[in-house]
This record gives C-alpha cells, sequence and structure tokens, in this order.
C-alpha cells in the first residue's frame, strides 16, 4: 500500500512540477555578458542574479501575467511583461543600457587601485557630472554644496575666496586632487577648484577621513579627487553655456581630436564673466565679487601595448576678481581713497602618468603646478608665488593572498610672498627668504581577502627638514555580508604642516594685527570610521540604498586662530589641548518603478576645541546639514524636473567684541533650486530653473554683515589706554573694519536659462 501512495505522489508531483513554467536567458551588454544582474518577476516570490556569464534561470513558475525585470547599478533598468502558460519555458535575452547618470563601479581613491566600488574597503562616495546638473553651477567648487557632509565655505564677504569643508574641517585639511595628483594646493583651492571646466569631469570621489598614510601631508579631513574623462570615451564634442539673472555668463567646451591611431586629444575651455555690481543689502559694498576667468585644459592619452597607461595633462588658470565699495574701480587699488579687494591669479598645472615597460607593474606619475598671485586688501598688498613639484613611483604587486602596493614618492615647495613669513625678521639687515622644502616619503599597503572578509594594512614614512620623522599607520576592515551589504571600519592618523599665510585668508583682510606666539607644530589626527551599505529591491521594484557612516576623529597640535581674546588682534598659536570631530551621516537614495527618484543625505556634527577643560564650538563649522535632490521625468513631453537643496544648522560666527550687534550664531537657513530640462531637440538639451527659491540670504536678521563700510581704513577708530578700540558716539559698538562675519553667500533668487549640446 506505501508502495502505491508513493508512486501516486510521486506522479502527482511529476504531473505538478511539468505545469510550472520557467524563464531563462541571458543579460548583456555590448555583446558581453553581465553578472550579479537582479532579475525578478514582479509581485511574485521568483527572483535570481546573473552569473559570470551573465546566464540566469527563474523556476518554478505558476501560470500567469508577470513583469519580468532586470536591475543593475549602472545600467537602465528593464522591464518586459510576460505571459506564461502551464508548463511553458521561454527563453528571454535581456540587455542592459549603460546610463551617464550612474556610479561609476570603478574607483580609485581609497586605495590608489581601480577596483570595484563595492569590493573597496574603504568608503568612496562617488559623483557623476549627471548629478551635478540636476543643480548647475559655473565651477565644481559652488557644485559641491549638494554632497552631504561637504560644504564650499566662503571665508570673506568682499572677495568671496572659501575653502571646501569636509565633516567640518576647514579647507586646509581637505586635499584636492586631479586624476589623482595633488595638484591643488593650500594657497590656491578656491581658484584651482574654480575653473576646472565641468564639461571634463568624468565623476568625483570623495573619501572622508584621514589618508596620509597613502597621500601625505594635508590628506587629513579627506580627499577630493576629480577625475577626468577619458579621450577614448567624451563626446566629440560638447559645450554647455548658462546665464543667469544676476547676468552671471559661464560656457564649458570640450572636443575630442584623434591626430593619430594611437593619440586622442581632450581639450577643453571655460570662461565665466560676472561684471554687474548688485547691492541688495544696501551696505554700499558689492554683494558677490566681479570675476573674468579663463581657463584651458588638454589631456592626452596614448595607446600602448599591453594597455598599458601613458597621459599627460595641462592647464592654464587666469582670474581677475574684485569687490568692494560700489565705486571702486582699479584706478583705486592699493589706495586708501575707496576700499577694494583685487585678486589676480595665474596658474599653470602639469600632470603625467607611465606605466614602465617591464613585467612588474610599475607607474610613474608626476605632477607641477605654478601659482601666482597678486592681491591687494585694501592698502594691504599679499604678493605670493608658489610652485610643488610631485613625483611618485609605484609598485603594484601580488603575492599568495597579499596584494601589495608601495611607492616612493617626494614633493618639493617653493613658497615666496610679501609678509613675514618669509623674511628673515631682521628689521637692521632684512632678507627675502623663500620657503624651499622637501618632503620625501615611502609607503607601503597590503590587502589582504580571505572569503566575505578584506583587512588592508598601510604604512608610511616621510621626513620633514624641520619636523624630522612623521610616521602614519592605518588599517582598514570589510565584510561583505551579501551582495547587498558591506560593512567597513578604518581607522587611522593624518599629519599636517602649515603654512599659516597660503591658508587664513581672515591673516590678510580687515584691520587686525596678526600675532604668532610660538613656534607653529606639525598637526596630528587620529581617525576611526564604521560605515554600513545596504541595496534593498522591494516586491513593487522599488530600490532602495542607504549608507551610514560614525566618525571620529581626535587632533593634537591643532592650529587655531583666536578672534576673541583680542577684537584687534588674531592670535595664532597649537592648542594647549585637544580637538575633536565627531559625528553621524546617513545617506539614501530610492529609484521607483514611475521613474522618480531621489537622494537625501543628513550629517549631525560636533566639532569642538577643549583647553584648560573648557570645552568650545568651534567658529564657522554647523552642527546640522543635510540635502536632497528629486527628479522626475514626463517621458512624453521629454521633460525632466529636478528639486535639489541643502540646509544648514547654526554656526558660530566671529564678533568683534561684547557689543557687537550682530548675531553670534548663524539659523537653520536652507538653499533651494528648481530645474526642468528638455531633451527633446536632437543631441541638444535646453534648461531653466530658479536658484534660491526662498530668497534667502545671511543679512535677514542683522543690523549689517560687513563691519564699518563707512570707514574701510579705520580712520576714525579710536582707541583707549590698553589699545582697545574704544566705544565713541560715532563707534557706539567698539568695532573696526572687517569682512570676516561671513557664513553664507549673498546671491538671493534669480533664474538661470542653458543649452547643452552633444554630438557623440
Amino acid at each position: 500500500m506505501k508502495t502505491i501512495l508513493s508512486i501516486v505522489f510521486t506522479v502527482i508531483a511529476q504531473w505538478a512540477w511539468t505545469q510550472e513554467a520557467s524563464i531563462a536567458g541571458r543579460v548583456s551588454s555590448s555583446g558581453k555578458g553581465i553578472e550579479t544582474v537582479s532579475v525578478r518577476l514582479l509581485n511574485s516570490i521568483s527572483q535570481t542574479t546573473s552569473d559570470s556569464n551573465g546566464l540566469y534561470s527563474l523556476r518554478p513558475i505558476a501560470a500567469g501575467n508577470y513583469t519580468l525585470m532586470a536591475e543593475r547599478v549602472g545600467y537602465e533598468s528593464f522591464r518586459k511583461k510576460v505571459q506564461l502558460k502551464a508548463g511553458e519555458s521561454l527563453i528571454i535575452d535581456i540587455v542592459l543600457k549603460p546610463v551617464e547618470t550612474a556610479i561609476p563601479d570603478v574607483v580609485v581613491t581609497g586605495t590608489l587601485k581601480e577596483v570595484r566600488k563595492t569590493e573597496s574597503p574603504v568608503p568612496v562616495e562617488v559623483f557623476t557630472p549627471m548629478f551635478f546638473r540636476k543643480n548647475p553651477t559655473p565651477n565644481i567648487f559652488d557644485a559641491l554644496q549638494q554632497v552631504n557632509g561637504v560644504r564650499p565655505q566662503l571665508n570673506c564677504n568682499i572677495c568671496n575666496t572659501g575653502d571646501i569643508h569636509i565633516n567640518g574641517l576647514e579647507g586646509p585639511y581637505t586635499m584636492v586632487l586631479i586624476d589623482g595628483m595633488p595638484i591643488v594646493s593650500s594657497l590656491s583651492t578656491v581658484y584651482g577648484l574654480s575653473g576646472i571646466p565641468n564639461a571634463l569631469i568624468e565623476r568625483v570621489e570623495v573619501v572622508k577621513g584621514p589618508a596620509s598614510s597613502l597621500y601625505g601631508s594635508e590628506a587629513v579631513g579627506g580627499l577630493i579627487n576629480i577625475i577626468t574623462k577619458n579621450a577614448q570615451h567624451a563626446a566629440r564634442f560638447y559645450v554647455d553655456y548658462m546665464h543667469t539673472g544676476w547676468n552671471e555668463k559661464n560656457a564649458d567646451i570640450g572636443f575630442v581630436l584623434k591626430p593619430s591611431k594611437k593619440i586622442r586629444v581632450l581639450t577643453g575651455l571655460n570662461g565665466y564673466l560676472y561684471d554687474h555690481p548688485i547691492d541688495n543689502n544696501n551696505d554700499g559694498f558689492t554683494d558677490v565679487t566681479l570675476q573674468k576667468r579663463l581657463s584651458v585644459f588638454q589631456k592626452w592619452s596614448v595607446s600602448r601595448k599591453e594597455n598599458r597607461l601613458f597621459s599627460f595633462a595641462a592647464r592654464y588658470y587666469h582670474e581677475d576678481r574684485w569687490g568692494g565699495d560700489m565705486r571702486w574701480n582699479k584706478s583705486f587699488r592699493g589706495g586708501d581713497s575707496l576700499y577694494g579687494e583685487s585678486i589676480y591669479t595665474t596658474r599653470w598645472e602639469l600632470t603625467g602618468q607611465y606605466q614602465l615597460p617591464t613585467k612588474e607593474k610599475l607607474l610613474y606619475s608626476v605632477s607641477y603646478n605654478s601659482h601666482q598671485q597678486d592681491s591687494r586688501y585694501g592698502t594691504t598688498s599679499y604678493i605670493a608665488n608658489q610652485q610643488i613639484l610631485f613625483h611618485q613611483l609605484t609598485w603594484d604587486k601580488k603575492i599568495g593572498g597579499h596584494d601589495f602596493l608601495s611607492g616612493l614618492a617626494a614633493r618639493y615647495t617653493y613658497y615666496d610672498d610679501n609678509t613675514p613669513a618669509t623674511n628673515n625678521a631682521d628689521p637692521f639687515n632684512p632678507k627675502n627668504l623663500p620657503q624651499q622644502t622637501w618632503l620625501p616619503g615611502v609607503f607601503i599597503q597590503d590587502e589582504i581577502k580571505s572569503g566575505k572578509q578584506q583587512l588592508l594594512l598601510g604604512l608610511r614614512y616621510d621626513r620633514h627638514p624641520i619636523h624630522g620623522s612623521i610616521v602614519t599607520p592605518r588599517i582598514a576592515y570589510k565584510w561583505k555580508i551579501n551582495e547587498d551589504q558591506n560593512l567597513r571600519l578604518n581607522a587611522g592618523t593624518g599629519f599636517r604642516v602649515v603654512n599659516l599665510f597660503t591658508e587664513d585668508h581672515a591673516a590678510l583682510t580687515g584691520a587686525r594685527k596678526i600675532v604668532i606666539k610660538n613656534e607653529l607644530k606639525p598637526e596630528r589626527s587620529y581617525n576611526v570610521n564604521l560605515n554600513y551599505t545596504k541595496k534593498m529591491l522591494t516586491d513593487n521594484g522599488t530600490i532602495l540604498g542607504f549608507d551610514f557612516s560614525v566618525w571620529y576623529t581626535h587632533f593634537n597640535n591643532r592650529i587655531i586662530g583666536d578672534y576673541e581674546t583680542n577684537p584687534n588682534e588674531i592670535n595664532y598659536d597649537n592648542l594647549k589641548g585637544y580637538a575633536v570631530s565627531k559625528g553621524i551621516t546617513l545617506n539614501t537614495d530610492f529609484s521607483l518603478l514611475n521613474g522618480l527618484k531621489g537622494m537625501a543625505g543628513i550629517t549631525i556634527q560636533d566639532v569642538s576645541l577643549v583647553e584648560n577643560g573648557i570645552k568650545t564650538q568651534q567658529i564657522l563649522t554647523e552642527k546640522i546639514t543635510g540635502t536632497w535632490s528629486l527628479s522626475y521625468k514626463i517621458k512624453p513631453w521629454n521633460l525632466a524636473i529636478d528639486y535639489t537643496g541643502n540646509f544648514y544648522g547654526p554656526m558660530r560666527l566671529p564678533l568683534l567684541g561684547k557689543l557687537d550687534p550682530r548675531k553670534p550664531n548663524s539659523p537653520l537657513w536652507s538653499l533651494q533650486n528648481i530645474q526642468f530640462t528638455f531633451s527633446g531637440l536632437k543631441q541638444t538639451e535646453i534648461y531653466a530653473g530658479v536658484k534660491n527659491l526662498l530668497n534667502w540670504t545671511p543679512n535677514k536678521g542683522n543690523p549689517f554683515l560687513i563691519a564699518r563700510t563707512h570707514d574701510p581704513f579705520d580712520k576714525k577708530v579710536q582707541y583707549d589706554a590698553s589699545g582697545q578700540i574704544a566705544a565713541t558716539p560715532e563707534n557706539p559698538y567698539a568695532l573696526s573694519f572687517d569682512p570676516t562675519y561671513v557664513y553664507a553667500p549673498n546671491q538671493g533668487i534669480r533664474f538661470f536659462l542653458g543649452v547643452r549640446v552633444t554630438m557623440k
């Protein structure tokens, strides 16, 4: 009887199986199979991922009507309606199209090696030109306001110079690279970023936290690596022109030439013009600096045997910017009649990479930049010349289960200016003594993989001629929980050798006296960062992504500019205590089947100084910041809509004394934008929108932003017997002229219109 029942049940099961349907096929792009593609039937439990050849199979499937969907980062989603009959087996090959809006799968910044982003033991955030086009800007400096935890900070209300903050740390703690080369120096972070043609940017990689074990000095707070396009993949011709309601004009042009079969040349030009003074806050001074800027970039790529790398690039940049009294012109430059800040900047940059023709993978990299700056801040002149030469040779070698990267590096810095920073301080026999520094270094890192776990160990040794030996270790651990979840733990140290006058704009403007109390020691930092990422695909086809991090950075010898002890001075000294940067950050993104896409991020941080047991918030550092973007395309109309914005929480502001009537802390403020893009024309996009929808400016709620614009040369300021500024009927708040009370741009609401033409 049991035997008969067994036979009956087997027959029934076999019959049921034969009634189930199945779908199989291959996922490919440009004829090549794609692995790890998520393939599923919506509203069912059937799902799988493609194998290394791109093959997939879904079975068993009950008869019915379904939607077959395939998803992978970097490609357009595939959807196809399918009707399955009982026992039917369908062969459906899926072809995915790459999309420019996708995050690139390969990153280099975290480990100096090309690795898949998901496989990197160091968390790297990657942003494409399409991400920045959601809120078009005339330069990459302004565009970075869309990145959570990264903030372009204006440092002067008049000339609008600034730097890039990462997790609350000022610009000198951020290293900016172009194609992996530290080409942008501390003297010119804002200028170097302003003139990079957006048309040439392939992607921007951001690493938060110290990376001195690979990149040396200045890589303390984080890295921003701007990767330019490969000439083989760039558009044959590209132009992007934008005009705003403030009469700003910006043009990006890019094109590719082929002098021979093995050589491709990528050329880019950027021009920016703003020459229409505006004073909406009625203080008699320009709200936004006037600028004339020209940047020319050219990159040569040479094809070699075995795909060995050989490329070199050059960039020329020139800018003329000024701000100040609305009546000012160049005839007043450097004089004490009308106040103006006028800056002439000229830069040359050269980079090159050459892979040696050896069996071993040896790569030689070199960069050189020359920066000349001629500035007048009222009657104060700042004339500087900085040149940096950087060499690096790396050896990439796999031995057993170890993936080694070792390298030799050397950086030569020449710096000369007309300030006390480069003289012998002898009033009887003054001599100009330009700073000339060789900073050689050697580093090694070992990456070990075991199943789903990775361990990266790194160590760097640098020899400074003044500060001696500097050792910076690093450790990174990654656990691949599954295909959609990763956990990373990074810890390391950083160091920074300081050149005060090249970094602190406040030391050059206003009427304060600069006081350096002691010989400044190099700063050291110790950082730990925990990062968790997860990707989800819901039953209704929604893609969700989460990226969560918590960090803690401890600083020794932190150099602080003290604005408060004496309102007439800025006192610089190593902190007699310690500084801390700690916080949490969350980034999310989603993509719905109806085409709505969005991103949002929030960072809560505490950047503080502890001295003599007293904790104070760092000046000009927000406690909370957030960013978002929403995008939707109305396909029948070929119309895309992008709504972007950011907000920043309270930050402590630099007041001039107890009587200063301006607010000691900034409010919670937000900049929001909307854009409409029409793509119904062949090879052409037309875009238009509104920036700063809320018409928010920092002067709201303040009696003034710039102190004593009516007396910028302090001719009427009076002092008491102790040397402090005295309150008088003419100067009731005991103030001197000072433009450093700034935390946000002064531009209100404005319209913009632009056109892009791309010829593949």
